[in-house]
């Protein structure tokens, strides 16, 4: 299949197209082979081309109606492409639509056993496997209940179950887990995350960007049916919220750029404002700080020139982790300390004092400068990973984790008569 003996998905050149039909009769006549299809057709998916290695997980992303569910079910194989070649070499199991292949009458354990047996699992298989679906639906005695009576949430775990039941090759999810409780979410992932460690490659199309930055390698961007931006889920994740933003506004500009510590910068916005200077400060001796200390007393400085006459400004800041997690983010709006009726030329200093409360690590400032509570109302300018530091720590107990709790052991000693029931 291809040259790379760890390759398990090979998609090339490939692309759904659906005619576009004048009328009825031109429809039928095609139909029946009596007529030529028609020149305009309508393209889910155009020209697309990608490998999957071997234990590698891969998050495609997109706005609604990008393509991302027809290219899923092309590569299960429930649509033929129109053009190109799909190769895949392993087992695949697949989580496409709720509910898809299940029978509302059948209760959950019979349609367990009719989905394991289109996996091609043997009926000994299932006879084996079933007590761990049931163990890990965790639907009680609804497991011998009709599906017709179940919530969404229970038909994902079922649905989960019986699809992870054996380690697959490729493991295909799209959205069916946003339907489920957190806990049951939390649950799901940590399977996901063991099959990846065990060499099963993941497909993953979701809207949660904390999930596609936690868990996958590399990201693909879909819109109108075309892949637009490839590549590492940093890079690929804040480009895509930088194109939500500039689909608000066409002159807004995307660019990037990675800096020396591996930190990617992405910048959008239509540069009515800027962010002229930011600066992570020790308030006591002013001294600009590169690695803060836990518990450290700090203050963000950020200048701001106005380039055109703008009615309101608010100033957005965000701190991540080396991961993409959002540790903690607020604004001018919140506040209420907006900005208005500000002039070209005009020059601001925001500053932001707080106590060094992060674990110890590699963090970075985001800024916003919008109009409104959101970005999505206006973008003057968008700037990820602006602002990169580290966390120390020097003197305080040592712990883990990215937040440094003001907590501390206590202990006493009672007699047994003193324990409660």
């Amino acid at each position: 299949m291809n040259a790379n003996q760890n390759t398990v998905l090979q998609v090339q050149g490939v692309s759904k197209s659906y005619p576009k039909f004048s009328g009825l009769l031109e429809r039928l006549l095609c139909w029946v082979g009596l007529r030529a299809a028609p020149a305009n057709a309508y393209y889910a998916n155009h020209d697309i081309t990608f490998n999957v290695v071997r234990g590698q997980a891969l998050a495609i992303i997109g706005q609604n109606g990008a393509g991302k569910s027809t290219l899923l079910k092309m590569i299960t194989g429930t649509v033929r492409p129109s053009q190109g070649q799909i190769n895949i070499d392993g087992r695949v199991s697949a989580m496409l639509e709720l509910g898809l292949g299940f029978n509302p009458e059948f209760t959950g354990r019979q349609n367990a056993e009719m989905a394991g047996g289109l996996m091609g699992l043997s009926q000994a298989q299932l006879l084996a496997l079933m007590p761990e679906i049931e163990a890990f639906a965790e639907i009680a005695h609804f497991f011998d209940q009709p599906l017709r009576i179940y919530s969404s949430g229970m038909q994902a775990r079922l649905a989960f179950a019986v699809a992870t039941a054996v380690r697959p090759d490729i493991l295909i999810v799209d959205e069916i887990l946003s339907v489920g409780d957190s806990y049951f979410q939390h649950r799901s992932f940590e399977r996901i995350k063991q099959f990846k460690e065990q060499g099963t490659s993941i497909i993953l199309v979701t809207h949660g960007m904390s999930d596609v930055r936690s868990l996958c390698d590399q990201v693909i961007l879909l819109d109108q049916g075309k892949i637009i931006k490839q590549g590492a889920p940093d890079e690929v994740v804040d480009f895509y919220n930088a194109l939500i933003a500039q689909k608000e506004n066409s002159q807004h500009k995307i660019e990037q750029k990675r800096g020396e510590q591996g930190w990617l910068q992405t910048r959008s916005g239509s540069g009515a404002a800027l962010v002229k200077k930011i600066s992570l400060i020790d308030p006591t001796s002013q001294a600009q700080v590169n690695a803060a200390q836990v518990n450290q007393a700090l203050e963000i400085v950020c200048d701001i020139e106005i380039k055109e006459a703008i009615d309101e400004l608010v100033l957005g800041i965000m701190l991540r982790d080396k991961q993409g997690h959002v540790i903690w983010g607020s604004n001018t709006w919140h506040s209420k300390r907006v900005q208005t009726n500000l002039q070209a030329g005009e020059r601001l200093r925001f500053r932001l004092p707080f106590t060094c409360r992060l674990g110890p690590g590699s963090y970075s400032v985001t800024t916003a400068l919008t109009r409104g509570a959101s970005h999505l109302d206006q973008n003057f300018e968008w700037s990820d990973n602006l602002l990169v530091f580290d966390v120390i720590n020097v003197d305080q107990t040592i712990f883990i984790g990215s937040n440094a709790l003001d907590a501390a052991f206590f202990v006493e000693k009672f007699s047994a008569e003193n324990l409660s029931d």
